[in-house]
């Protein structure tokens, strides 16, 4: 009889089964997944555009900095038909470089977040990010040893164990810390997952020193070479185990784990010149050229401060960007330009899309911009954007960028991007009721209520009060179906009436997306007559579900 199991392999944490609202003063709150607050679509407003630009109707093909709460920014992008085009499925890279929950408070966002609520937030944003990830995109997620551990066992969830590839352990410090009372924390953690198992990094060139062994004594026209690459299988393969007879007769034997190659590859490898006999004839050697060097994977320890810089250089190329700014006064958290590069090269190739989603003082898309790389960078605080990353960006395009990744990129400046506002919530709440807001009537109504059908307004019928909202909804009639069972704040009543009845309660009717819903009586004695247990409708053909 076989046992049987139950439960899973999973990290748990206080109001796991919660998500996490965010108010105005940075405080949370433990919110139902449905809540309006965070199930709710928002609309993507222009702001404004810096450098060149798409035509409005195009303005998702645009490099994007949205201004507003990530989780509300994701899932625009991921639902507004206009984005979610452009976005959903297309992201090739997500670096990710939250607070570290570390118990310090810096001026540009909280960090000393209970485990919980920062386990819950990093949770919800991987999981929107998972939507927005091409198959062969990938998520890197930079902590320190904080939150790295538990940190990994929620990505394990979100992506799954398969799709872990690799950690990569940055040398953050240029000098130790010699007051430190255990260790000098020199380094972080940056955690690597794939969308899908599988995935490949790009190869990176070799450096002068990893091909330091090529040389070229006799001259060979295909340059530099190296002969001294294995040519024995690294496993045990007896099929591979069989002699070799060189030209001069001399019986080779083979490794104790056999060749590397069948015999009828070698042969074709000895023809080529690739292997060869060595000059007494009783050995042979692989040869093989810079020419035809592919690259390198990239190492999992990144040590070298000239490859991938340091935080304090980081700090060195703000002070250059914002020299009118007291070192103080800087963002406290930057990284430097020449390790985004070397995430770009692994990750990424020209014209692929990047996306930041807690993008601070937008190292991260200043170098992708200037690597020649589309992005989206989302950030909530209004002061970091006037102060650090508009401004930086905005220097980037005209060419006023001297710093970083400049001169090895030859960056002389170029191109542009859109800001981006996310819109206010199309419901307010007072006392435990929700009702429309002011400014969700007429065709703003219709635009809205599109948003949370995931569907773009029609153009025919912009819903300008006198109809039903859901008229300015292309849409089939499946996906109305499914709208209606999934939004039960889409009560249908007229656009001109406002909607009003207890959070958490249903409906007063059940949508129908076929009926026309015209009513002289005002909304409180619709709510009071649905709570009585009557109809709301004239007739029978609707009844208080």
């Amino acid at each position: 009889m076989n046992a049987k199991y139950s439960g899973r392999l999973e990290l748990t944490w206080t109001n796991k089964d919660k998500r996490l609202f965010a108010h105005d003063d940075i405080s949370y709150e433990w919110v139902s997944p449905t809540d309006y607050r965070v199930s709710e679509v928002r609309l993507l407003r222009d702001a404004g555009t810096v450098g060149m630009s798409q035509p409005d109707d195009r303005r998702s093909r645009d490099n994007l900095l949205i201004q507003g709460d990530a989780l509300h920014a994701l899932t625009s992008l991921v639902s507004l038909p206009e984005f979610a085009d452009e976005c959903a499925g297309k992201v090739k890279l997500v670096y990710i470089d939250p607070p570290f929950n570390t118990g310090q408070t810096f001026s540009q966002y909280d960090d000393n977040l209970e485990h919980s609520v920062w386990l819950t937030m990093m949770r919800d944003r991987l999981l929107q990010i998972r939507d927005l990830l091409s198959p062969d995109g990938t998520v890197w997620l930079h902590l320190d040893d904080t939150e790295v551990h538990r940190a990994r066992c929620v990505m394990d969830e979100v992506f799954g164990t398969r799709s872990f590839v690799g950690c990569i352990v940055w040398r953050s410090s240029d000098n130790s810390n010699n007051d430190a009372k255990q260790f000098s924390t020199d380094h972080n953690s940056i955690l690597v997952y794939g969308r899908e198992s599988g995935w490949t990094s790009n190869r990176l060139p070799a450096t002068e020193d990893q091909i330091s062994h090529f040389s070229n004594p006799d001259n060979d026209p295909r340059g530099p070479w190296f002969d001294g690459n294995p040519v024995n299988s690294p496993n045990p393969r007896p099929n591979l185990r069989y002699t070799i007879t060189s030209s001069t007769g001399y019986e080779i034997k083979p490794p104790p784990n056999g060749w590397r190659w069948s015999r009828e590859t070698l042969e074709a490898k000895l023809a080529t010149g690739e292997i060869r006999f060595s000059a007494d004839g009783t050995s042979i050697k692989r040869r093989t050229y810079v020419a035809d060097h592919a690259g390198l994977p990239a190492s999992s320890l990144w040590v070298d401060l000239e490859e991938t810089g340091h935080n304090r250089q980081a700090k060195g190329e703000l002070r250059k960007l914002f020299p009118g700014i007291p070192t103080a006064e800087l963002f406290k958290t930057p990284k430097p330009e020449r390790l985004m590069r070397k995430i770009l090269e692994v990750a990424t190739s020209p014209g692929d899309l990047v996306l930041d989603c807690f993008a601070g003082s937008g190292t991260t898309v200043a170098v992708a911009h200037k690597m020649g790389r589309r992005w989206v960078a989302t950030e909530w605080s209004d002061d970091t954007l006037r102060d650090f990353l508009i401004p930086r960006l905005t220097k980037l395009v005209n060419g006023e960028d001297p710093g970083g990744i400049t001169d090895a990129v030859g960056w002389e400046g170029g191109g542009g991007f859109r800001i981006l506002d996310v819109a206010p919530s199309m419901f307010e709440a007072d006392e435990g009721m929700v009702f429309l807001a002011e400014w969700a009537t007429e065709s703003a109504l219709g635009e809205a209520t599109a948003a949370q059908a995931r569907c773009a307004p029609s153009p025919e019928c912009p819903a300008r009060g006198r109809n039903d909202p859901a008229r300015a909804v292309d849409m089939g009639t499946s996906r109305r179906r499914d709208i209606s069972r999934r939004w039960s704040l889409a009560v249908r009543v007229r656009a001109c009436q406002p909607i009003l009845w207890p959070k958490g309660s249903a409906a007063p009717c059940r949508p129908r997306w076929d009926s026309h819903f015209r009513d002289p009586r005002s909304p409180g004695e619709l709510v009071g007559r649905w709570r009585e247990g009557g109809s709301v409708r004239d007739g029978d053909r609707s009844r208080r579900p």
